[in-house]
């Protein structure tokens, strides 16, 4: 039908302009609607990709996760303090008036082993442990419900470490007198003797406790950056000025206040420096912090090329994995000389990864015939398990980086052969092994039952003081009050294990030592990689 142009026609023309005016626009809005909606996910597509721990990890192990959360319990066993949520029925209020002689609140904290100590030095060490475990393995704990758990024991320690530091060249690394707890066998919740405390400062220095607190703190704050970030400045400010302190006067603290050598003596300070050198750079990303770890201290203290065993004492084993690191998934604006020295930190640590896969050519002989690592007899189980969580992390940093292959004189091993490692020395913790025992209190049915520890062999309602305490500590019957989670000394060379009370060698747990395995099993729980920087 032919268009008559008339009234009606130009009538017509208006409104077809304007539907279609009314189209173009609502079809440019939509485009412009989805094409926003396309940005939007491809940008948090790429934010997901580059964070590896918003990622839900997968193969959940079930033994793994209920021996973490056993091995997490365990600091609340070790509590010093007011009590709050606390999952240990037999623990109280304990070390309420710690500090209180220096105007210090230093009730928090974690009483070191079996006895009523705080120990400044490995206590940051297990902060530090702690901390590296959440940045790394986070993700696994949160998905089996333990992450809270950790970050809550996190913070009581740090809580305590910067009360300890009241001043920028003091710092308190004690508090009680070992000579007189250890002559004593009583429940926290009972003590009564006076606790004295014990500081290192610019005349009296302590380099290494100094270090490792610098440490714990820096790592920590990168921990509560995203939660609490006033109080991760407030970490990072207490590690900067503990570690200007410790390499402004160095001077082993053993040498300084020799009786803290009876019971944690220091090998060196060296290690410590470069281990608080490097998480400061992890924390702040100022190069200065890496160029002290590279081109100022590497031949003095970097080790480079030797093989070591990670423990509180040494961590040069830990510095050089985490400044491979800094290698695996590179940084901007390194100079080539830095890089050069990061790659001999990482080639250090494969030579390390060498030393503890058990059919490589430069396999280590300190193992059991079992194959478990062992190194000293004294807490025995402290370097297996520091060794497989080093080992667990070097395996997650080729995959995370897709490097596919660790060549040991010749012979090539893929990420998951130093997986199996790691896999083979928790299975021995937690029963694998001759003496069909695990380790890890509660755990199983047969773990040990005559830990050296005062508040799980004394009955709660119990009425003793420092001396007639010991009817406990010599009773032929098992601690009343299981001390679930510890992580015992652990067997002989021979691959034996005496069960007593009085056997600390082999019978009493460290917090040290248990951080070492929640990092492990953080790290085993689930098949997952670990995020490319933190």
């Amino acid at each position: 039908m032919e268009l008559k142009v008339g009234d009606d026609g130009e009538t017509d023309r208006k409104q077809y302009g304007s539907d279609l005016f009314w189209w173009l626009t609502v079809s440019i809005v939509a485009i412009l609607v989805v094409g926003a909606g396309v940005f939007t996910i491809l940008i948090n597509f790429h934010h997901h990709r580059s964070q590896s721990h918003s990622s839900q990890p997968y193969d959940i192990v079930p033994k793994y996760a209920s021996s973490l959360q056993l091995a997490l319990q365990f600091f609340d066993v070790q509590k010093s303090g007011k009590v709050q949520n606390n999952r240990v029925w037999w623990r109280g209020d304990s070390g309420l008036r710690d500090g209180s002689e220096e105007n210090l609140d230093l009730s928090k904290g974690l009483y070191d082993a079996g006895d009523l100590m705080k120990f400044g030095f490995p206590m940051a060490f297990t902060a530090t442990v702690l901390s590296w475990a959440i940045l790394e393995y986070g993700n696994n704990m949160d998905a089996v419900k333990q992450l809270d758990y950790a970050l809550e024991s996190l913070k009581w320690i740090t809580d305590y470490l910067v009360n300890a530091h009241p001043f920028a060249d003091v710092l308190y690394i004690q508090v009680g007198d070992p000579e007189v707890d250890h002559n004593c066998w009583e429940r926290p919740e009972n003590m009564t003797e006076k606790r004295p405390l014990t500081q290192v400062n610019s005349s009296f220095p302590g380099t290494e406790v100094a270090a490792e607190t610098a440490a714990a703190l820096a790592a920590a704050s990168l921990v509560f950056k995203e939660i609490n970030l006033t109080y991760s400045e407030i970490l990072r400010e207490h590690a900067q000025q503990l570690f200007m302190f410790a390499d402004t006067y160095r001077v082993s603290y053993s040498v300084s206040i020799p009786q803290v050598g009876k019971y944690y003596n220091s090998s060196g300070y060296g290690d410590e420096l470069l281990w608080a050198s490097s998480w400061l750079y992890h924390a702040t990303k100022d190069p200065s912090y890496l160029t002290y770890v590279t081109e100022t201290n590497e031949n003095e203290f970097g080790s480079i090329g030797s093989v070591s065993w990670f423990s509180w004492d040494d961590k040069h084993a830990a510095t050089q994995v985490l400044l491979s690191r800094v290698n695996f998934f590179g940084a901007r604006d390194i100079p080539d000389a830095e890089n050069l020295d990061l790659q001999k930190y990482r080639e250090t640590s494969e030579m390390l990864m060498c030393n503890l896969l058990p059919d490589s050519p430069t396999a280590t002989t300190n193992r059991t015939k079992s194959g478990q690592i062992w190194v000293v007899p004294w807490n025995s189980l402290q370097h297996s398990v520091a060794s497989a969580f080093l080992a667990v992390l070097y395996s997650d940093y080729m995959l995370t980086s897709q490097t596919e292959n660790l060549y040991c004189s010749g012979k090539m091993y893929k990420p998951v052969d130093l997986r199996k490692f790691a896999i083979s020395q928790v299975e021995y913790v937690l029963g694998e092994n001759p003496m069909k025992m695990s380790f890890l209190v509660g755990y199983g049915s047969n773990y040990p039952k005559y830990i050296h520890h005062r508040g799980s062999s004394i009955p709660v309602n119990a009425k003793t003081g420092c001396k007639d305490g010991f009817k406990w500590y010599d009773s032929p019957q098992p601690n009343p009050n299981v001390a679930f989670g510890a992580i015992v000394g652990g067997p002989f060379f021979n691959e034996t294990y005496n069960d007593f009370r009085n056997n600390s060698m082999q019978a009493e747990p460290t917090t040290y030592s248990n951080a070492l395995l929640v990092a492990l099993l953080s790290g085993l729980v689930a098949s997952s990689s670990v995020v490319s920087s933190f």
